[in-house]
């Protein structure tokens, strides 16, 4: 246990590390980009998922005080950049029927960070129950959001579950590349990021238990590295954390001294910027899987 808690924690400090020192590359480069709303992948995903993953580090408490403070600094940095969530109140005006906002809020909104207005909106969208058709592990997340939230709803967790890929048990290799995606976004969900890991049905938990090692293995292989990252979270939100020294110390190997990440084996680009956005992910990715893992291994 000592030596993975070691190696989780040194992963997730160097990502954060690594986060923090360069995430002015992440900044809205001018207004231009504040008022473009119809493209959140480019304009502010990276930004949400800072939020995400320093929602995370707070929420837990088990990083040390330096990431402690970098957490905080890198979401307020990110609320800024949204306009102290006046952004996603636009979003939401603008587009009534989309949930990345309220997806993206509830990180916000878990560590103190709260905008009224949005909250009403949501509020009123939740009673209209008006919202674009979604995957099924997507429903998960917006079921999530509006329980972290407080916004009462009926919403039956474990049948949204059973809509799922995962929840459905099938074969094994029947996993592409997006599938596994979803799969992690299934269990992250439905646990609100490990916090409710007794809320996987036994069923789930021993299918999870038998082919994780499998899927690790392929994934680590392909040198899939985001993916990995994203499997070892979904290991750290079962209901008993499975956290094996080797497939963190895979995981660590592919790290730089620095703390960068690469998402997988392809060539790094030169320019800070399209390295920063290219790469970006794994490192919240990383943060994530090491403040989880330290967190269930301390039974915190």
């Amino acid at each position: 246990m000592t030596t993975v808690v070691h190696v989780a924690h040194d992963v997730a400090a160097g990502a954060l590390g690594w986060l923090h020192a360069n995430h002015e590359l992440g900044a809205f480069e001018d207004d231009a980009a504040i008022a473009d709303l119809n493209d959140p992948d480019e304009a502010y995903k990276p930004l949400c998922e800072l939020g995400l993953a320093s929602s995370l580090v707070l929420r837990e408490g088990v990083a040390g005080t330096a990431e402690q403070r970098a957490a905080s600094e890198l979401l307020d940095f990110s609320w800024k950049q949204m306009h102290e969530g006046d952004l996603l109140y636009e979003r939401q005006l603008r587009h009534a029927l989309l949930t990345d906002p309220l997806e993206t809020y509830v990180h916000y909104a878990r560590s103190g960070l709260r905008h009224e207005a949005l909250e009403q909106v949501l509020a009123q969208c939740s009673v209209a129950d008006s919202m674009t058709e979604v995957l099924p592990n997507r429903r998960l997340a917006v079921a999530n959001a509006h329980r972290v939230l407080g916004v009462h709803r009926d919403d039956d967790l474990v049948m949204m579950l059973r809509q799922t890929w995962l929840g459905r048990t099938p074969q094994p290799w029947a996993l592409d590349w997006y599938t596994a995606y979803y799969m992690t976004h299934t269990v992250f969900h439905l646990t609100d990021w490990g916090a409710l890991p007794g809320d996987l049905p036994p069923d789930v938990v021993e299918y999870l238990e038998n082919w994780l090692p499998a899927w690790i293995d392929v994934w680590a292989e392909a040198e899939q590295w985001d993916l990995l990252g994203e499997l070892l979270i979904v290991g750290a939100c079962l209901p008993e954390p499975r956290c094996e020294r080797a497939e963190w110390e895979l995981f660590a190997r592919a790290q730089h001294a620095d703390g960068f990440l690469p998402r997988d084996s392809g060539p790094v680009d030169d320019d800070p910027r399209k390295r920063y956005h290219d790469h970006q992910h794994t490192a919240v990715v990383a943060t994530i899987a090491g403040t989880l893992t330290l967190s269930r291994l301390f039974g915190t």
